[in-house]
């Protein structure tokens, strides 16, 4: 039974701007630090801890930006997501446990159950392979785990709705 550490294991978050003021803000890429994933046949069960988010870099057209941010800008952010946006104090965990997992020759569809700021969703997304890595990409909309997305300057600065997660463990 394999489990994989933020060592071995990847997860990103990815969040988009938007608003008037959108200009000065930033699309963004959050590396979780703190996770633990477990597969177990055709089960995959996993933790991530919501106060370990860390700011890893602001993006441009798609792409890593790195310097971009000064170290109080993304302290800062790091704070606003743990405190305003995902409440980590009151619920720290975020969990995922799979309820099926269909393979065939490309990777596997995964389905299971995302539980997120105290509310609990269901989820699919496709598994392949990506060289010496399995791969795993969906989109998450906030709203639907009770988060409202960040927002500033009476809204003229704001965050999508829409965030990306990506996720990979070494393929064995």
């Amino acid at each position: 039974m394999p489990t994989y550490d933020a060592a071995q294991a990847e997860c990103f978050v990815f969040s988009f701007k938007d608003g008037l003021l959108s200009k000065i803000a930033h699309d963004l890429k959050i590396r979780v630090e703190t996770l633990e994933l477990t597969v177990d046949g055709d089960s995959v069960s996993a933790r991530f801890d919501a106060g370990s988010l860390r700011v890893v870099c602001a993006r441009k057209a798609k792409m890593d930006a790195p310097g971009t941010l000064g170290a109080s800008d993304k302290k800062k952010i790091e704070k606003n997501i743990r405190e305003d946006v995902l409440a980590a104090k009151k619920h720290r965990d975020i969990t995922f446990v799979s309820t099926k997992v269909v393979r065939d020759d490309d990777g596997a569809l995964v389905s299971g159950d995302l539980t997120l700021h105290g509310r609990t969703r269901a989820i699919e997304t496709r598994v392949t392979r990506r060289g010496d890595r399995w791969f795993a990409a969906l989109e998450l909309d906030q709203r639907d785990f009770g988060i409202t997305p960040f927002k500033a300057m009476l809204g003229t600065l704001k965050i999508q709705p829409i965030v990306g997660v990506e996720l990979s463990i070494p393929a064995s």
